[in-house]
């Protein structure tokens, strides 16, 4: 017998479970289709257990450095089957936090694979969702008045690098090692990249990563990405920018070697593993979208502001449809869409208002757009900087590289961005975020004081520094 549902989302992850939460908040009646576990990629195979391993690797670097703060520790090595049981500890933690959410909020959980299906006798319009549960039994049939698409992406590999989990990896099977390589080429240079490098430094692998674009991390400001690679070079990483990864070079045996381009000359790699980190991917096939007039662009879902596809009572949220492919983004992007179902009166995101953060050491976080994005756009800026080498608590904490950079139009004095890269910058950002939501100036940001002894001191003598009125600068 098919189930009638208010809304129907098709995927558990952070998008969608948010979204049905606050589709219960506002009496909806409400079913999630999971093929995997509630959580999805974010709780499963990326920012958390990530994350877990980061702040692994960042006890054994600072450990190591004990002697430096008076503390004596020996010899200190690494149990890697106690870091990925700590890793599996938290995510275990959190996957049961989100079940308990789900029974709080009454809503119904289908294990499988949920696929859309056209005009039929259950409706006159696409949207009947067939699910094919994992245990086997029959076909579940759900009649909802409203489908959210949150299927979210999966790493995206170059052809003939294909993963096979033993000498080639993506982020997926290096979540899952039982051990560390001594060394491995990491292909991208990006953000997923340069964590994964970071953390495979600090934890003692030799680590060379090959990036085509002329620096790593190029989405950033470039006196950040400038930064990065001084830091990353001063940990001992080998950073190859401008090269082009010749795939059909690989070769696994006992290990892997592959060549690259890099300006005009062919180089030879070597390596016990291999990661490749070239983005993601969306995950639109086999979920019926073929039984719709939805339409798919650069293989994104294409929706407007309230993430209405061209059907307008299916919806499409996170990494499907493209854009800043963030598990905070993919939450507040689910809310919008619930509530627009409910006909309320969501106001529509402004992605230049959100923050982005990469969890590497040292971190980095940023909000709004660069300089460069900045004077493309015709802006007159004016730049402050401030380096954390002159904050009491960076020195405290033995980690005082890095700095604050905020960019302002000269002439109007508007916030254009944030960028920081340093000592948990991840967790400072979000001040700046709600400076640019408030529409805030620098003169504002400088003048709340910031209390000291703390890092947050950087964001307000960066503000100072705009007009060129910074105090320990």
């Amino acid at each position: 017998m098919a189930q009638e549902y208010d809304l129907v989302i098709l995927g558990g992850g952070t998008g969608g479970y948010v979204a049905a939460i606050r589709a219960s908040q506002l009496g909806l009646k409400t079913a999630i289709v999971e093929k995997g576990k509630l959580g999805g990629t974010c709780l499963h195979k990326g920012c958390i257990p990530s994350k877990a391993l980061l702040r692994s690797a960042e006890v054994y670097a600072t450990t190591k450095r004990g002697e430096e703060f008076g503390v004596i520790t020996g010899d200190v090595s690494v149990n890697f089957n106690k870091v990925q049981e700590r890793k599996n500890k938290i995510v275990d933690q959190l996957h049961k936090g989100v079940q308990h959410l789900m029974k709080q909020g009454k809503i119904d959980v289908y294990e499988g694979i949920g696929r859309i299906l056209g005009p039929s006798i259950f409706s006159p319009m696409p949207g009947t969702i067939s699910v094919e549960m994992n245990n086997g039994s029959e076909n579940e049939m759900l009649l909802p008045k409203n489908v959210i698409i949150a299927t979210g992406s999966r790493p995206r590999t170059l052809p003939g690098l294909e993963i096979d989990g033993e000498y080639v990896m993506s982020s997926d099977e290096a979540l899952q090692l039982q051990s560390l390589p001594s060394s491995i080429i990491i292909v991208g240079g990006g953000v997923i990249g340069i964590e994964w490098a970071s953390m495979l430094s600090d934890f003692g692998v030799e680590v060379t990563v090959i990036e085509y674009a002329d620096r790593v991390i190029p989405t950033e400001d470039k006196d950040i990405s400038k930064e990065m690679q001084r830091l990353m070079k001063k940990k001992g990483l080998k950073l190859i920018t401008g090269a082009k990864v010749l795939a059909e070079t690989l070769v696994k045996d006992n290990g892997v070697s592959i060549s690259a381009e890099v300006k005009g000359e062919i180089r030879e790699f070597k390596a016990e593993k291999l990661l490749v980190s070239v983005g993601r991917q969306a995950n639109t096939e086999g979920i019926g979208l073929e039984n719709t007039e939805i339409q798919i662009e650069k293989g994104y879902i294409v929706t407007n502001e309230f993430f209405q596809t061209k059907e307008s009572h299916i919806y499409a949220i996170g990494d499907v449809i493209g854009g800043l492919q963030l598990a905070h983004v993919a939450s507040h992007e689910g809310i919008v869409a619930v509530e627009h179902i409910a006909g309320e009166d969501p106001t529509p995101i402004d992605y230049n208002l959100v923050s982005r953060c990469i969890y590497s050491s040292p971190e980095v976080s940023s909000v709004g757009i660069t300089e460069e994005q900045a004077k493309e756009k015709g802006h007159k800026v004016k730049v402050g900087k401030f380096s954390f080498r002159a904050i009491g608590k960076a020195l405290v904490f033995g980690e005082a590289d890095g700095f604050v950079k905020i960019i302002a139009d000269e002439e109007t004095e508007d916030l254009l961005g944030v960028h920081m890269i340093g000592p948990h910058v991840t967790d400072m950002i979000s001040e700046a975020g709600l400076a640019m939501v408030l529409d805030a100036v620098p003169w504002e940001i400088a003048h709340t004081i910031h209390p000291h002894p703390t890092l947050s001191e950087a964001i307000g003598e960066a503000a100072l520094a705009v007009d060129g009125k910074a105090i320990h600068g």
